[in-house]
């Protein structure tokens, strides 16, 4: 196998998000479908805030939080192989 060079290592992509920021992404979607059958319902208080904790609270936190553990660089050398 040939040795990657730094440019080629650089370009790699990985997707930054994990399990963790799909589940909170699932979560905060749950809550927005919720807000939404609650305001269809006729809850002029619950929608709303259910609504915009969603929207503005649980998918900003998704984006947010680092759900992939990254390996210290001398564990991730020997995890490449």
């Amino acid at each position: 196998m040939a040795k990657k060079t730094k440019k080629e290592e650089k370009n790699r992509f990985e997707w930054p998000f994990g399990t963790k920021n799909y589940l909170i992404f699932g979560i905060g979607l749950l809550v927005i479908v919720v807000g939404y059958i609650s305001l269809w319902a006729g809850s002029i208080t619950l929608a709303p805030i259910l609504l915009v904790l969603g929207y503005c609270v649980i998918i900003p936190i998704s984006v947010i939080v680092n759900g992939k553990k990254k390996l210290p660089p001398a564990e991730n050398a020997e995890a490449k192989g």
